[in-house]
């Protein structure tokens, strides 16, 4: 009976002890950072070490925030260009808590610094927007222009609008809008890691004029192009064509001397063959004429002392 009465007050004081040793103890996980503040006010250095961790109970409060890299995402704005010109604007960012301590006096709360950013932004991109031709935001290099500009507006002269040349570019202007925006937020212990134009688009009135601009530039590139073609073509086939010529020439003159050396070694033959026996020759001669004018058909009309006749002649001495 004494042990029960024992027992009963020991475990009471178990029971309220247990809310206290709760809230002695807190446990920071990895990815997060705390901010340990009493009455409201911080405590100490905030804490970045994973771990179990100790603080005064019910006196000391834990403020938690995250360490890793947070997304922003801002919605679109509508923002005019340095030549008038409305474009839709939507960007992104990746940011995170630098110096958390910092952020709680500053900002709080994650959403308020979500706010925040809102405002940074979005006055950066606008401030930088506006300063720029549209050709500069939409555009991040000179390619198509590279070899093409100097040549293309110098025939054109003033009969067409000139091709638009990039000075700054898109990507150039991003990178002004992150260190603006950099030089910022350290104040609200945030660091801003990067920031990128997610897209861009033309308002509905200006979409169309644009469209049409961009197709009338690359017709013309496009024209260039196809006249350099075919003058290169043209060209190739002039170089072409005199070089089958001169082959061709080359060729009747050796063919043109080969039959010359042959007609030259055939005269020769004749005239060794000749002679050596005239008589006999010119019975050859005589017989292949023969053969070439005499068939069934034929009728000849020859005088006596004829050269043709005279083996007629002696056809009988020839058959002996």
């Amino acid at each position: 009976m004494k042990s029960k009465k024992i027992l009963i007050p020991v475990i009471i004081v178990v029971i309220l002890a247990l809310p206290v040793a709760a809230g002695m103890f807190y446990v920071v996980y990895e990815g997060e950072q705390v901010v340990i503040t009493e009455f409201g006010r911080p405590i100490g250095q905030p804490v970045i070490t994973a771990g179990l961790k100790m603080k005064t109970p019910f006196i000391q409060q834990v403020h938690r925030f995250e360490k890793r890299i947070l997304e922003w995402d801002g919605s679109p704005n509508q923002i005019p260009t340095k030549d008038k010109k409305f474009i839709w604007l939507d960007t992104t960012a990746r940011w995170r808590i630098k110096d958390a301590l910092k952020f709680y006096q500053a900002l709080g709360t994650e959403e308020f610094a979500q706010s925040r950013l809102d405002d940074i932004i979005d006055s950066a991109a606008r401030d930088l927007v506006t300063a720029q031709l549209l050709i500069e935001v939409v555009r991040d290099s000179n390619r198509i222009l590279t070899l093409n500009l100097e040549v293309l507006e110098e025939e054109e002269g003033q009969a067409g609008e000139p091709l638009e040349e990039i000075q700054i570019g898109r990507e150039r202007i991003t990178r002004m809008m992150l260190e603006k925006v950099q030089a910022t937020v350290p104040q609200f212990g945030i660091e801003l890691v990067d920031i990128q134009i997610k897209r861009i688009n033309y308002v509905d009135e200006v979409r169309k004029k644009v469209f049409d601009r961009m197709v009338s530039e690359r017709q013309r590139i496009s024209e260039k192009y196809k006249s350099e073609g075919e003058g290169e073509a043209a060209d190739i086939m002039g170089q072409k064509q005199k070089e089958l010529e001169r082959i061709q020439s080359e060729a009747y003159k050796e063919a043109e001397q080969l039959k010359g050396d042959a007609d030259a070694e055939a005269i020769q033959i004749y005239a060794e063959a000749h002679g050596q026996d005239p008589e006999f020759f010119a019975f050859t001669q005589t017989l292949e004429t023969y053969r070439k004018t005499a068939n069934a058909s034929t009728k000849l009309i020859l005088t006596t002392d004829s050269d043709l006749y005279r083996y007629l002649k002696n056809s009988d001495v020839i058959r002996r």
